[in-house]
This record gives structure tokens, sequence and C-alpha cells, in this order.
């Protein structure tokens, strides 16, 4: 549990290391060494070398991490919690990515809309961004951060709840693995179509774990500055209606929690259309998807400081009759 402090302090006050010194760039580094190694032509041959980096990297990144705590867990003085929360820390950043929207946020709200565009292409999302207005950006803002939240800082957290420190950088991995190869052209068809399907599989708990906590950090957080029209669908609605209508199985999970909170309509053009019916977003809700953000991680912090006491707590009693009882 100390870790997990420590890796949610650090993220707040020291944010993230730069790249030389970054264990997800080291990662994003093997990946793309890797990925220059793969088989030409034959399809097959490119589906089980995917394969094999996202599930052998995976099991190799875990055994590191096993490796990393039992050399931390000898340090005095504590120094190994810290250790391993800095460890912790870079595989996720919450602080990050609301930054990163808030940078949006402020450019919007000078009214320089190209230098809007440029952040929110830079630093949150993949699409062409040249042609938004003003209500597009905020959408892709607000979007980013919901799925961010998810994939980029619940789903860590909840894999080192579960597995302690060695699970959440092989998720990382994974993770790492599906932003690098999971494309459908024509060079990543086949090479990323495992680290897809399996990026896939271990977000579905943590992409509607995140889904959950928006819509109860929603109920009466905006009350009183954005009344409902009583003519609205409820965000529960909105969800149940709009969660499985996106390509990914996870993405639309925490984006259509968000637009039934926010009382907005998410679109990504010929993708889909979350919240539909809903009035468009307008710049000051980017800051309150912030603010819905930032509630939902005390819920579900709170959650995680529960589950990693429950399995230190059945780890130690584990411990105790081995030693004791055998």
């Amino acid at each position: 549990m100390r870790t997990l402090f420590e890796a949610l302090i650090f993220d707040q006050f020291l944010g993230d290391p730069p790249n030389e010194y970054h264990p997800t760039a080291w990662m994003g580094s093997a990946i793309g060494r890797l990925k220059k190694e793969a088989p030409e032509g034959n399809d097959q041959s490119r589906l089980g070398y995917g394969a094999v980096i996202v599930l052998g990297g995976a099991a190799v990144v875990f055994l590191l991490g096993q490796f990393i705590q039992r050399i931390t867990r000898t340090l005095p003085f504590g120094l190994g919690y810290s250790i391993d929360g800095w460890l912790l820390k870079t595989t996720f950043s919450l602080g990050g990515l609301l930054g990163a929207a808030d940078e949006v946020k402020r450019a919007l709200e000078a009214g320089d809309l190209t230098e809007a565009r440029r952040l929110v292409s830079w630093h949150l999302v993949s699409r062409d961004t040249s042609n938004l207005n003003e209500s597009q950006v905020s959408a892709a803002t607000i979007e980013s951060v919901a799925e961010n939240l998810s994939d980029g800082v619940v789903a860590p957290l909840f894999y080192y709840a579960i597995g302690g420190l060695p699970l959440a950088l092989a998720y990382r991995w994974v993770n790492t693995c599906d932003s690098m190869l999971g494309y459908r052209d024509e060079e990543h068809e086949w090479l990323g179509k495992v680290p897809a399907q399996f990026d896939d599989l271990v977000n579905l708990v943590p992409a509607r774990l995140t889904a959950q906590a928006l819509l109860v950090a929603g109920d009466n957080l905006f009350e009183s500055d954005q009344p409902r029209d009583p003519a609205d669908m409820p965000p529960q609605a909105i969800y149940e209606r709009d969660s499985g209508t996106t390509e990914s199985p996870n993405a639309g999970h925490p984006m259509s929690a968000a637009a039934g909170v926010l009382g907005v309509e998410l679109e990504k053009v010929e993708h889909y259309n979350l919240g539909a019916g809903q009035r468009k977003p307008e710049v000051s809700d980017i800051g309150r998807m912030l603010e819905l953000a930032q509630s939902a991680m005390i819920i579900i912090t709170a959650g995680l400081f529960i589950v990693k006491a429950i399995t230190s707590g059945y780890q130690a009693i584990m411990k105790f009759r081995r030693r004791f009882c055998e």
C-alpha cells in the first residue's frame, strides 16, 4: 500500500521522467527493435511473431519486475518502497493527462483555435485535427481524457492492486505493444492483430470500472452549474445505450459514461456518436471533464487501496500458515 501511495505522490508532484529514464520509453524502444526483425510476406509468420512480442515480452517484463522487487525489498530505510513507487508511477500518468487537456482548454479560452488543434493532436488524439471547430476540439479532448483515464491510469493501477508491480509493468508492455503495433494498415494488419486483441482483453475490466466510477462521481457533481433538461436521458441510460457502439470493445464505456454525465454529444465522424441528441460540447465542458476525472479517481483509488489491503492480508496469512502450520 505504501508503494501505491508513493506512486500517486510522485505523479502529483514530480510528473514523468525524461524518456532516457522512463521504463515505458525503454519498452517502446525494445518493441521498435523487435518490429524491425518481423518476418516479411507470410501473414501467419507475422501473426505468430506479433504474438511472441506481446506475450513473450509481457512474461519477460513480469519476471524482471519480480527480480527488481526481490532486490528493493532488501534495501534499508524504506528505500525499496520509494523505488517501487517510482517504477509504478512510470506505468501511469494522471497528472500528464489532465495537464495536457488543461493546455487545450486554456488555448481555446484564449481564442487560439490553431494552437488548441495542435495541442490536442500532439498530446491526446491521433486523428487529423486541422479542420476541427471549437466544439469538436472540446469533444476530442473530453473523449481522450475519458479513454486514457481507463487504459492509461486505471488499468495499470488495477493490475498493481491484484498482482503487484510485476503485473503493472507487464500490463504497460501489452498496452505499449498495442499503441505501436495494433493498426489495421498493410504493415501491421497481421503483426499487430494479437497485440490489439490481447490489449482489448486485459482492458475489459478496467474500462468498465472507469465507466462506473465516472457515473458514480457524476451523481450530483454538476447540478448547480449545468442543470439537466428533464427530457434528457439519465447518464446511466446513455451509457447503457451507447457503450457498445464503438469499434473498440472498451473505449465506448468510459467515453459514453462521460457523455452521459456531462450531458454532451461526443461524435467522431463515421466512427461513433455517443450521447446523441444532447448538446454539443463547449470549452467549459473540458474543465467539467477534468473535475469529473479527478472525482472518479478518488473513488477508484479508494477501491484500489481496499483491494490491495485485502490481497496483502491474504498473502500475509498464507505466509504465516506456510511458516507455522506446515
